[in-house]
């Protein structure tokens, strides 16, 4: 059976398998039948029916895909409700803290308009386990049950982001310690366009507001966190303190200091902990990362005497090791930033007004804060395989990998690991020196290709 879910819920082109018509509806019936209780039901599900919070990005497929999933949830004698265009960790908020027994988001990210995804968020806020997800795949994939009913019933909808607004504007006491902050946000033309701006204005900034114009299919599209130049000349241009670009759910933030330069997830995990440490908040004194954070976050926070724990590739499993440490704090360089106090999902806003509680709590800016951070050069070779075999059984590699790992010396970092979506081997390098970490990447490429090519 193919799965539906992937890392980040089910993602792909709207309108193609796994997001047409018939396996959308099929989703939303079977995420009704999967909480049940007795049938793996979580937190807040009982006998009454189920409710879900609904939230979608601007893509022009995002209408028909929550249409579908509410005549699916209906069919189950569920009922859907529809917050209209809201940032992904709204919902993950509205489903922990209001009477809601989940919430689901129609968004695919930072991808292009063609795409779009749904991801669940339980009860707690928290996103779906593996398991629960295997156990909705299962009863999408049973052919003896199909979905009744027809889209001529309108989806519920509601006004729910206040509260979101009200909770997330905790994260940053007394902003007026900022002075006459000037700020520029790019929201991506995406989900962030119905908060952001005005959140920003209600705690007194001058703010500038780029990428606010979504038309179905310009979301992502050179403008948000992926491509934060526009925001960084904006930023020059007008004078601003900072800028905060956003991708298209709202989940990460990518920031550009006054001088337009870049500010990334690293950056901020660093000058967040350090303050967070300083005024005795920082739960474990520790922080999540992934294996792709920068060696140089790792040193810098050595220290500070914290602890830098590393986990695979994607915000779900930084959340997993947050829960089971009890930490307050973590995040990918990409922008995604979990802060536990807050929520268990990334939430770019949160994030920002974090970055601001920094620098109104150190009286610095965000260039000087950011500059604690020397990011080590990096190289990245991808190399085609024509298998996917142990490192470890093949002696020439592991003898090449050793090689590299005894170089670097404790002052630099060796991944390497299959991608996967492709056949490829990803070599990645960080180290003092670009052109010896290059030529290091370069001959251990070279070993892979005559073992595995």
């Amino acid at each position: 059976m193919s799965r539906l879910f992937g890392t980040d819920g089910v993602r792909g082109k709207a309108g193609e398998h796994p997001l047409d018509h018939e396996t959308v509806a099929r989703l939303g019936a079977a995420l009704v039948r999967a909480m049940r209780p007795g049938l793996g039901q979580v937190s807040g599900a009982g006998s009454t029916p189920l409710r879900f919070v609904a939230g979608r990005d601007t893509r022009e497929s995002g209408g028909w895909i929550e249409q579908e999933l509410a005549r699916g949830i209906r069919s189950e004698g569920a009922e859907l409700t529809s917050g209209g265009v809201a940032p992904t960790p709204a919902v993950a908020y509205l489903a922990r803290e209001t009477d809601f027994d989940a919430g689901i988001v129609i968004s695919a990210s930072h991808n292009p308009f063609e795409d779009n995804g749904i991801k669940v968020f339980s009860g707690r806020g928290e996103k779906f386990t593996e398991a629960l997800e295997r156990q909705v795949e299962d009863i999408v994939a049973d052919r003896s049950w199909s979905v009744t009913g027809d889209l001529s019933q309108p989806v519920k909808r509601a006004d729910v982001l206040e509260a979101y607004i009200e909770h997330v504007k905790l994260a940053l006491p007394a902003p007026h310690r900022l002075g006459d902050l000037k700020i520029a946000i790019d929201t991506a033309n995406g989900a962030t366009t119905t908060v952001a701006g005005r959140l920003f204005r209600e705690l007194g900034f001058d703010v500038t507001v780029i990428g606010a114009n979504p038309d179905g299919r310009n979301i992502n599209l050179d403008c948000g966190s992926t491509h934060p130049q526009l925001l960084a000349t904006t930023v020059r241009e007008r004078g601003c303190r900072l800028g905060v670009a956003f991708d298209g759910d709202g989940d990460r933030a990518i920031f550009v200091d006054a001088n337009g330069r870049i500010v990334d997830g690293d950056a901020v995990l660093l000058m967040c902990a350090r303050q967070m440490k300083a005024q005795g908040r920082l739960n474990g004194n520790a922080v999540v990362a992934t294996v792709m954070s920068n060696i140089g976050l790792e040193l810098a926070l050595r220290e500070s005497e914290i602890e830098l724990v590393r986990t695979s590739v994607g915000d779900k499993y930084v959340m997993e090791e947050m829960l089971k440490r009890d930490l307050s704090i973590g995040g990918e360089q990409s922008g995604h930033i979990i802060f536990s106090n807050h929520l268990f999902t990334g939430d770019g806003i949160a994030t920002a007004l974090n970055v601001l509680r920094v620098m109104a709590d150190s009286g610095r800016e965000l260039a000087d804060l950011a500059g604690e951070l020397v990011a080590y050069p990096q190289t990245l070779v991808n190399v085609r395989v024509h298998s996917r075999k142990d490192l470890s059984t093949l002696p020439a590699v592991a003898d090449a990998m050793a090689n590299v790992e005894q170089k670097l010396a404790g002052h630099g970092r060796l991944l390497v690991r299959y991608s996967g979506t492709e056949p490829l081997l990803r070599i990645m390098i960080e180290g003092k020196d670009q052109q010896e970490i290059h030529a290091w990447a370069a001959e251990l490429a070279g070993v892979v290709k005559r073992e595995l090519g």
